[in-house]
């Protein structure tokens, strides 16, 4: 019987009271903290950072689990840095002139065989020595027929 007394009687003190003020002054914390997150995340993922962060503080659990769900993959820096990259490989593919076929790197135009991967760019002229594409069947240089 002294248990339970003793139980009861720590429910009803003081420092349990305290216990319960400190819990609850952290849920509202993290109540108003996810909500904040939420907003950011989502300002910075370019989705719609008000309501996102409207719904996390009218559902705090299951309204943050559900913005982890649909929010956009990837950051709009990370997007634009991607973009950026690609434009600047496409540039230097565009400013080297072309590239092998079988392993994409860059050759010089009149190489008659990839350096890299040993594959037929093109093929030479017997008369002139000049690189012939593959398909033609007279060279333009001299007006030999292959």
């Amino acid at each position: 019987m002294d248990t339970i007394n003793g139980i009861v009687n720590f429910f009803g003190s003081p420092f349990f009271r305290f216990i319960l003020v400190l819990v609850r002054v952290f849920l509202v914390i993290l109540w108003i903290s996810m909500a904040y997150w939420t907003y950011r995340d989502a300002k910075s993922r370019g989705a719609m950072a008000a309501y996102w962060s409207i719904v996390a503080l009218i559902f705090p659990v299951f309204g943050w689990l559900i913005y982890l769900v649909v929010r956009p993959h990837e950051r709009l820096e990370d997007t634009q840095e991607r973009e950026l990259e690609i434009r600047a490989k496409q540039a230097a593919l565009a400013c080297s002139g072309t590239v092998c076929p079988a392993c994409m790197k860059p050759v010089e135009s009149e190489f008659l065989l990839c350096p890299y991967c040993l594959k037929r760019l093109k093929k030479a002229c017997p008369e002139c020595q000049h690189a012939l594409r593959l398909n033609w069947t007279i060279c333009p240089y001299c007006q030999t027929s292959q």
